[in-house]
């Protein structure tokens, strides 16, 4: 399963382009926020993507959970947004 990773920086749009393409291509997407902002910027992305993918027939969901990564040597704890049509 791919991974897109979002920061509080990265532009919704862009993203949900990301999202759909991955959606399009491989039926599953993994989405990945660290903070408050990443995960504003990374749900604010699943919904303009929904719309992108509403017309071709496609019913994006998401199932979120945490994840743990590694970042400079240090444990932090992630949003882990799964995305897949339904």
């Amino acid at each position: 399963m791919e991974i897109l990773k979002v920061s509080a920086h990265s532009v919704p749009t862009s993203v949900a382009g990301a999202i759909a393409g991955v959606i399009r291509e491989n039926k599953q997407v993994e989405i990945q926020a660290v903070g408050a902002g990443a995960t504003n910027q990374a749900v604010k992305s699943i919904a303009v993507a929904r719309g992108y993918l509403a017309p071709i027939g496609i019913d994006l969901v998401c199932i979120p959970a945490f994840a743990s990564i590694t970042i400079d040597g240090e444990e932090r704890t992630a949003i882990k947004l799964i995305c897949e049509p339904r």
